[in-house]
Parts: C-alpha cells; sequence; structure tokens
C-alpha cells in the first residue's frame, strides 16, 4: 500500500468516529425532551438515594408502625414507602391499614415516624417500634420434692409449695390467702378444648409436666401464612422474634407462666397447674434476654387471631410483661383480638407505682376485653413491688414466692405481677372450660366479681379483692 492510500484510510476513519459521536449526542438530547412518565417521575422524586434491596428480617428490624387511613390502598403505600426509599416489613391482616415500616437510611426512628404523621390525608398514626423489656426475673431453685413425700390429692410433689392454690397457713402466710383451687377443682379441672396462648419467651413444650397440655396444630387447620412474611409450619405455635414456627423457650419466663396456667395436675410430678388439663399455645415475641418490640408483640397477636378464625379454640391471651410506652398500634392489636372473642389479661407492673397516674401498658389500655393484675404475698398484702390503680388494676392474684415450671425439666420460685398474671389466665380458662359459649365481656365481668374483698385493697384495685377461682366457677 502506498503511502496516498494511508492517508485516505485514516481520513475515513476519523469521519466515522466523528459521525458516531454526533449520532449518540442526540440520541442523548431526544431522551432529555421525552415527556416523564409515571415512573420515571417516581425516580426522580427519589433522586439522590440508593434503590432499596430487599433485606431479610434478620439484616433489620422496622423502625416505625404505621397505621393508614381507610381507603388508601396497598398499592399506594407501596408506591408511598419506596418513594421513601423505606420497605414494607408486614401488614398486620386484623388491623387494617396498620403497617410496619423498615427505614433504609438508618433514620431516627422518631423521626421517620414525624415524616409519616405529617401525612395527614394519609395518615392515622405513626410512631417507633417500640422496644419492650422484662424485668430480670426473681427466679430461684427450689428444694427437689419426691411422690413419696405427697399423702394428699393432687399427688404433685410440689404442691405443697404452691401457698397460691391452699394456704394453709405455713411459711409465714395467712390461712385461706388463695385462689381456693381444691374448691374450684370439685366443678372443673379444665379442658383440653380451651387454648390460652402466652404472651412471652416461649414455652419450653417438652417439659414433662407441661407437655401433654400444649398445643399442637390439628390436622385439619392449615399451616399459617403471613402475606410478607411467608408461610409456617407451626406445629407448637409461633415465633415473632425470628419469625419462625418454633417459640422454644430460651429464657424461662414464659414456661413458668406456662406451669401456672396449665402444668399438668395429680401426675406425680413437679407442680399443678390451675388447669390440669388445657391447651398452652406460646407465641414467643421475647429473646432469650427478656428484650422485644412492639412489632413483635403485636405479629403474635395477629398470629393468634388467624388461627381463632381458623377454628382454633383461643379464648385468653396471657401477657406478663409491659412498659411505660403507650402505643396505639398495639392497643388497635388487642381491640382486634377482642372482637374475635379473646380475653387479654395483663401484668400491672413492677415499679410500686399508681397506673392511674403513671400508665403502665398493655395493662392500661382502656378496652372491653383487658384484665389488669396487681401482686399479693402470702398474707394477702400487696406486694412491695406490685403496681396498683384504683381505676386502671381491675383485680390482684398471688404473685410472690410462686413454684413453677422452668427451662431442663426444673421448677423454680419467681416473684411479680409476671406471676399474678396467669393465676387469672388459669382461672379464666376454668371459666371457659364450664362455660363454652361465654363472651369475652362476660369472661371479664366473672372475673372481676369473684373475689374476696381485702380492706388493704380499696382504693388499690378496681375490685377491691383478690380473685377467687371457686366463687368464679360458682356464679
Amino acid at each position: 500500500m502506498n503511502r496516498n492510500n494511508i492517508w485516505i484510510h485514516i481520513g475515513i476513519a476519523l469521519i466515522l468516529v466523528t459521525l458516531a459521536a454526533v449520532l449518540g449526542q442526540i440520541d442523548r438530547w431526544r431522551a432529555g425532551l421525552r415527556p416523564a412518565t409515571s415512573e420515571t417521575r417516581d425516580i426522580a422524586r427519589s433522586a439522590g438515594k440508593p434503590n432499596a434491596v430487599k433485606r431479610s428480617r434478620s439484616d433489620s428490624e422496622p423502625e416505625v408502625l404505621v397505621r393508614f387511613k381507610p381507603g388508601v390502598s396497598m398499592t399506594q403505600i407501596a408506591k408511598l414507602v419506596a418513594r421513601n426509599n423505606d420497605r414494607v416489613e408486614d401488614n398486620v391482616e386484623f388491623v387494617r391499614g396498620l403497617t410496619s415500616i423498615d427505614d433504609l437510611d438508618d433514620a431516627d426512628p422518631a423521626a421517620v415516624a414525624a415524616q409519616y404523621t405529617a401525612m395527614t390525608d394519609l395518615v392515622e398514626y405513626a410512631h417507633p417500634n417500640y422496644r419492650i423489656e422484662l424485668g430480670t426475673p426473681d427466679a430461684k431453685p427450689v428444694e427437689e420434692r419426691f411422690e413419696d413425700d405427697v399423702t394428699s390429692s393432687p399427688n404433685d410433689p410440689h404442691f405443697a409449695d404452691q401457698w397460691a392454690l391452699n394456704n394453709d397457713g405455713s411459711g409465714g402466710g395467712r390461712k385461706g390467702a388463695h385462689i381456693d383451687a381444691l374448691k374450684a377443682w370439685n366443678i372443673t379441672k379444665g379442658s383440653s378444648e380451651v387454648v390460652v396462648a402466652v404472651l412471652d419467651t416461649g414455652v419450653d413444650y417438652t417439659h414433662p409436666d407441661l407437655i401433654s397440655n400444649m398445643w399442637i396444630r390439628p390436622e385439619n387447620v392449615p399451616q399459617y401464612s403471613d402475606g410478607e412474611l411467608g408461610a409456617f409450619n407451626d406445629r407448637y405455635g409461633f415465633n415473632a422474634v425470628d419469625n419462625a414456627a418454633d417459640p422454644m423457650d430460651e429464657n424461662g419466663h414464659g414456661t413458668h407462666c406456662a406451669g401456672v396456667i396449665g402444668a399438668e395436675g395429680d401426675n406425680e410430678l413437679g407442680i399443678a397447674g390451675i388447669n390440669w388439663k388445657a391447651r398452652i399455645m406460646p407465641l414467643k415475641f421475647l429473646g432469650r434476654g427478656g428484650f422485644g418490640t412492639t412489632k413483635d408483640a403485636i405479629e403474635a397477636i395477629n398470629y393468634a387471631v388467624d388461627r381463632k378464625q381458623k377454628g382454633v379454640n383461643v379464648r385468653i391471651i396471657s401477657a406478663s410483661w409491659g412498659s411505660t410506652q403507650y402505643s396505639k398500634a398495639l392497643e388497635d392489636a388487642i381491640r382486634a383480638a377482642g372482637e374475635q372473642g379473646i380475653l387479654f389479661i395483663a401484668a400491672a407492673g413492677n415499679s410500686s407505682t399508681d397506673n392511674d397516674r403513671r400508665p403502665h401498658y398493655p395493662s392500661n389500655y382502656n378496652l372491653p376485653n383487658v384484665i389488669s393484675v396487681a401482686a399479693l404475698d402470702r398474707t394477702d398484702s400487696l406486694a412491695s413491688f406490685s403496681n396498683y390503680g384504683a381505676k386502671t388494676v381491675h383485680v390482684a392474684a398471688p404473685g410472690k414466692e410462686i413454684v413453677s415450671t422452668w427451662l431442663n425439666e426444673a421448677y423454680r420460685e419467681a416473684s411479680g405481677t409476671s406471676m399474678a398474671t396467669p393465676h387469672v389466665a388459669g382461672i379464666a380458662a376454668l371459666i371457659v372450660a364450664r362455660d363454652r359459649s361465654i363472651t369475652v365481656e362476660k369472661l371479664k365481668e366473672r372475673v372481676m366479681a369473684a373475689v374476696d374483698k381485702i380492706e388493704q385493697l380499696n382504693g388499690k384495685v378496681v375490685s377491691g379483692g383478690r380473685i377467687n377461682a371457686a366463687k368464679a366457677l360458682a356464679n
């Protein structure tokens, strides 16, 4: 090839490169002149934020709970949340419009809640996903007893330690300062048709004194399924801490409460529950360290309501926990449970304070299905740690030095309104066992009316007395 031909080829190449650059620029100009579609508008509004990457629950807890107004569609909610670079973690099926939202920017939850609260045309309320924490359980091992030590019925070796059920005055107690379980058991010892949900740290469903009274999902009840969280083979209950099916207790608190309600009676083992026959459904929302969130409590309640609608006879939720932080979302979830005929029994708290002046939740929710419980010692005195409230705490029950089931096939003694609460739940279950069709309103009335009046409780609790199982069944 001669030199002249080389320059001709170089000139052609330069012309082609220049032409390609000009055409590319023209395409970019055209793109810039196109009218914005709805899709490009949404992208423009969120400019400057990275695209949301869907994360698993283990990556992030939702920061806020938002309830959207009626008429706001799920499509609208999804677009609004995405525009804020947030994600919908869950929609609570039984509280219409209630959504838990994960902020992908990790902003301050209060600021995120304020952002949604300001959307007054779309949002009813919004607040942070509050942390819930159990107090350090005052639980200690109990001296082992054997069936050979027992000469009376029931033959459970630790029944002699259960002063709350039958107080004979020993151990510094006052004779008759109890729930009168022996007399109640002449009427009914409970029923395996009655399901009591324990909303707590889970339950050790393999404990020998509980295993025969644990709820197991019947074959004719479908597995639990949640639109956002997925499907669960909920054989023994639900674990909202990990969004999992296994509600095994890793703390002990929930197992202790479960034993008070429904440890098998007269089986030559451990203790006797208030119900010798029952079905305990574990709802785990507090983890190994006793920590949880409002959202997890709501999720667990939502599970119980779903099971009720699928044919499971959930009549009572026992809730031995609380805080001074008011959550409208939790209140709405408990209301939804009441609308399905579920009584919600809650601990009044262990701060020695007046709940009329310093509210404690969920026990202070003024709902027709909520009962708030204070704690008594074995002399019928209000326990030194117990909260009270002439207008807001409904009944008192034994809650000090209570022996019950614990992890690893053990038994421990514990104190708190946490221990008083399952005594009321257990009595409510006895009532339902005898009157299967009783409404939640009548059930609450029956519990509150069935008390032994105690002078010291005047001005301290609404009913002015300690619950009595025998009276509850006689009414």
